[in-house]
């Protein structure tokens, strides 16, 4: 239940900022999407500035907490995991 109701307050908050920033919900597709980015950007922040403190670089950090990854998702040209590889050469 508990994830449900900070949910429930991050949307609260989202409206709220979108409110005084005087732009409608559901809001245009690329004032969305930029939104959603930052949602993103938001939830590495935390981990990111944890491993800077214990003595990561921000690259060795940023690296470390896989934000690229969880950011973007796999990007065209990426690696194949080896399993995904084996199966894709043996069809």
């Amino acid at each position: 239940m508990k994830p449900y109701i900070l949910s429930l307050c991050a949307g609260i908050l989202a409206g709220v900022v979108y409110a005084a920033i005087s732009v409608q919900s559901p809001a245009p597709p690329t004032i969305a999407l930029v939104g959603l980015l930052g949602m993103l950007a938001g939830e590495q922040i935390l981990p990111l500035i944890r491993r800077m403190l214990s003595g990561l670089k921000l690259g060795a950090a940023w690296r470390e907490a896989k934000c690229s990854q969880h950011m973007f998702g796999s990007l065209p040209g990426a690696h194949l995991p080896d399993v995904a590889r084996r199966d894709e050469h043996s069809s």
